[in-house]
């Protein structure tokens, strides 16, 4: 049942009416509004109140008691108050009584009130019951949520029912978005498009849509127990009522109709080249591997090769942990493109893994004879501009850049590979871009960030996904061990060790410099720490990211080369840094870092035959989320079981980077508590989507259409048929 009517004549609204025309809105709250994303009425509806309060139950006021939040009534018998002229505070009281006792109620600061309430009139009262210490310890609401008691001015709103709370937008509390939304559901057309087919609905038993939404800000309990409407509120505020589900269900149906719609454009596609396995190309292939290949690295190269030879353009997503060899995987698909008189683009997120791919691939394959160009923000004109005319010449094989490659003066002659490094950090829509460069390029998205695989399906699931489940020979576990600040001593031993075994060490802060706000070391002032006064007689290299791409050159190449013992380093080592003697990472500040980045560090070190470790510095005794992460990081190096861990602690939002991903945060789902329902949705898209490939009905045409229209408004998804 949805919350009844207005009496006020009927102003119906749809989702995509613009807010500032909806009764309470205006202009100055619209710009308000639009602050925080929301534009239309569908946006309002999607910002869902973050808990429910059941406010149903009246009490009397005899029954109160000192820190209990409740719901009571009761007539004004008097009102008063004071402004205190130098503090600049103005105090409201009320005395409200009923036929049990009574109650003071202040308002702090709304001397309006003053004419609002008189005498005699009946309030409605919510609030926290508290000792009034200026008043010899008597019970006081401060600040309660207040309603006049007159039932001929319509259905309450404020109380009297389920009341959805809402966090506030600006200056605008949650009393005010309350009112705004229930003028809203109360006037929600009943026949609004609905993106649900009628047999899913039917099929599931999903109530309409405009009945979900108004349920899903005005509940309305239907248990007749107290125990009974307790199930039921413990259901709204965990995101599981009827209302929810029917939402959640349409989010990721809707989702997933729009990735296989893009999979299924693109396997429609046809390239204009048939690229051919060579003789030429085995050995070049064979002559780069710096060891023999694991059974993993050729299942994967196998699976892209065979992508790259078929008649529709590759779209697949290479998963592998750190140190997994992805990057070799990646220039044997570049040497395939290569040798068949193509080109490839490989897009990294920063200019330092930028450079990385450079050097590596330029170690790799330069000796081979093929040309290899980086472009980035930071070069000078005349470097660029010959770049550039490398590029549209073709003489360049491989172009390496960060967004710059991106941009509108970069042509290729003829570009058949589009390799993207890290492609949570990328858009969708730049993705794209990229992709129009060439004429049906084949895009490999590379990922060393473990994602789970209900993860890995929504965020990729346009893409075929291929892991490298196993690290190269010889690699051995990291050993990994949390320490206190106080242990410091014990680290700088273990540093001392390594280093007179012959390895290098990495010990990285979270900042540059240090910062009066934020009492972390940081990494300037402690490699001047560390190289005066703790290991005088050992070569300590600094590397941030706020120095000059050559000074990083010049720190990297020494690094490896072995001319520095011990490198203090920001996070601009976290990917793409491969010294194969380097075997102890030092974390400092660990509490500070996610899981994800952790175990990014982490895989600087590990990468040789010699035992590594990682030893982990933090202060967490008061914070039980940083311990478990320090406990699941010491437990095991399993990146995908780290990333279950940091999906269960950071809530699926922020995982992998999912914001910059091209897919926003889910409005009313959650990938942990509802990952049956996603594997549902898909199944249920993909027998949606063949339906429709077999002629379908009108309903299904129909809604193909709608939800395409609302998947490419949402997500900015071009790529769609």
């Amino acid at each position: 049942m949805a919350p009844p009517r207005t009496d006020a004549p009927s102003r119906i609204v749809r989702l995509d009416t613009e807010i500032q025309y909806v009764k309470g809105v205006g202009p100055r709250r619209a710009e308000q509004f639009a602050e925080h994303g929301i534009r239309t009425v569908g946006d309002l509806l999607c910002h869902l109140p973050f808990r429910y309060e059941d406010r149903t139950q009246f009490r009397s006021i005899s029954s109160l008691r000192e820190e209990e939040w409740v719901l009571t009534r009761g007539r004004i018998a008097g009102i008063g108050g004071f402004e205190g002229r130098r503090r600049r505070i103005s105090v409201v009281e009320i005395l409200v009584r009923d036929a049990t006792g009574s109650v003071r109620l202040k308002f702090f600061n709304q001397p309006y009130l003053r004419s609002v309430f008189k005498p005699g009139l009946d309030l409605i009262i919510y609030g926290q019951v508290k000792r009034d210490p200026r008043a010899h310890g008597t019970l006081v609401l401060m600040n309660p949520e207040c309603e006049l008691h007159e039932q001929e001015t319509g259905p309450r709103v404020h109380s009297g029912r389920v009341v959805p709370v809402y966090r506030r937008l600006g200056d605008m509390r949650t009393r005010t978005l309350r009112q705004i939304v229930f003028g809203i559901v109360s006037n929600l057309p009943p026949d609004m498009d609905d993106p649900l087919p009628g047999y899913l609905r039917r099929r599931y038993r999903l109530m309409s849509r405009d009945r979900a939404f108004a349920l899903l800000h005005f509940p309305l309990l239907n248990g007749t127990t107290r125990e009974a409407r307790n199930t039921e509120m413990e259901a709204l505020n965990r995101g599981l009522s009827p209302a929810h589900k029917r939402l959640i269900f349409e989010e990721l149906f809707q989702l997933n109709v729009g990735l296989q719609m893009i999979r299924s454009s693109r396997t429609r596609l046809l390239k204009d080249r048939r690229l051919q396995i060579s003789e030429n190309v085995r050995e070049a292939i064979k002559k780069i591997l710096p060891f023999h290949p694991t059974v993993a690295q050729k299942r994967v190269l196998k699976e892209i090769a065979d992508d790259m030879r078929s008649p529709s353009p590759m779209s697949r997503l290479l998963q592998g942990d750190v140190g997994s060899g992805k990057t070799i995987v990646a220039a044997q698909a570049a040497i395939l493109a290569a040798e068949n008189g193509y080109q490839t683009a490989i897009m990294a997120p920063t200019e330092i893994l930028a450079e990385q791919h450079y050097f590596s691939f330029r170690n790799l394959l330069t000796p081979l004879g093929y040309r290899i160009d980086l472009l980035k923000g930071s070069l000078r004109r005349k470097e660029k501009d010959s770049a550039l005319a490398r590029i549209a010449a073709g003489e360049t094989h491989i172009a390496i850049g960060t967004h710059s490659l991106i941009q509108d003066e970069v042509e290729f002659a003829r570009l058949a590979l589009v390799v993207i490094d890290e492609q949570h950090r990328f858009g969708v829509v730049q993705r794209g871009v990229l992709m129009e460069k060439g004429h049906k390029p084949d895009v490999l998205v590379l990922t060393a960030t473990p994602i789970p695989r209900s993860l890995a399906l929504t965020l990729y699931g346009d893409l075929d996904i291929s892991v490298i489940d196993q690290l190269p020979p010889g690699r051995k576990p990291i050993e990994t061990r949390s320490y206190e600040p106080e242990d410091r001593e014990a680290i700088y031993k273990e540093i001392r060790r390594v280093v007179e075994d012959g390895h290098q060490a990495y010990v990285v802060y979270p900042l540059v410099e240090e910062s009066e706000k934020i009492d972390l070391r940081a990494a300037t002032e402690m490699a001047r720490h560390l190289e005066r006064e703790v290991f005088p007689d050992l070569r300590i290299g600094l590397l941030h990211g706020r120095m000059k791409s050559a000074e990083k050159d010049s720190v990297m190449t020494a690094f490896a080369a072995g001319k520095i013992h011990a490198l203090v380093a920001t996070t601009v080592i976290e990917v793409g840094i491969d010294v194969p003697n380097a075997t102890l990472m030092v974390v400092e500040h660990a509490e500070r870092f996610g899981l994800s980045q952790l175990h990014q560090l982490r895989g600087r070190v590990g990468r040789g035959a010699a035992q590594s470790m990682c030893l982990l510095v933090a202060d967490a005794r008061n914070n039980p989320d940083a311990r478990r992460r320090l406990e699941i990081m010491c437990e095991t190096n399993d990146g995908f079981r780290i990333a279950e861990v940091d999906l269960e602690l950071r809530g699926p939002g922020e995982i992998a980077g999912t914001r910059q991903s091209g897919i926003p945060a889910f409005r009313f789902a959650n990938l942990i508590r509802d990952r049956k329902g996603l594997e549902l949705a898909r199944e249920e898209a993909g027998e949606f989507l063949g339906r429709i490939r077999r002629g379908g009905d009108e309903e299904c045409l129909r809604l193909a259409s709608l939800i395409r229209k609302q998947v490419r408004e949402r997500y900015g998804w071009a790529l769609i048929g």
